[in-house]
């Protein structure tokens, strides 16, 4: 399997089961979405920002069809300006590079410094689905268990509504 052997020791030690598909390289959305026809998930697509002083940095997970207002974001944020992390602080907080960012990445940060948004509308999914910390496969794990996942990451995490234009 690829990604990150401490992902699956991790999951392995939370006792959660997960589904595993390997695809061909799927640094997009619009080429994931090839790969993700026939499983049944709520795929994502995850975003990760950094403030305007570049000393927050946020993990925001949406339904990967959903489109995001980066001004609205802001408005719900109330951190001022956010702009796309930069490959290098990828790799610094969640040990990813683009086109492979998951918030499977959390294992990588160690210290909790990235703050996580989740879309709302995913609490009603019954099964998710990330890249396993590259994106030559991807992980279809149940939605508890992701929330346990989190958890058990110690980054802060909430809700919100994530709002179209």
């Amino acid at each position: 399997m690829n990604g990150q052997p401490e992902l699956y020791k991790k999951l392995k030690e939370l006792e959660i089961s997960y589904t595993y598909h390997e695809h061909p390289p799927a640094p997009t959305i619009e080429i994931a979405m090839q790969y993700w026809k026939d499983l049944n998930a709520s795929h994502c697509k995850n975003l990760f920002f950094r403030n305007h002083k570049g000393n927050k940095h946020y993990l925001v997970i949406l339904e990967h069809k959903q489109n995001l207002d980066i001004h609205s974001l802001e408005k719900i944020l109330k951190q001022g300006k956010i702009s796309f992390a930069s490959e290098k602080r990828m790799i610094k907080y969640l040990g990813l590079t683009p086109g492979s960012v998951s918030p499977f990445g959390l294992i990588n940060d160690i210290h909790h410094e990235v703050i996580v948004f989740i879309d709302q509308n995913l609490k009603s999914s019954k099964t998710i689905s990330f890249h396993p910390n590259i994106n030559t496969a991807s992980l279809i794990i149940e939605f508890d268990d992701f929330m346990n996942f989190l958890t058990d990451c110690g980054n802060s995490f909430r809700f919100i509504n994530m709002i179209e234009k």
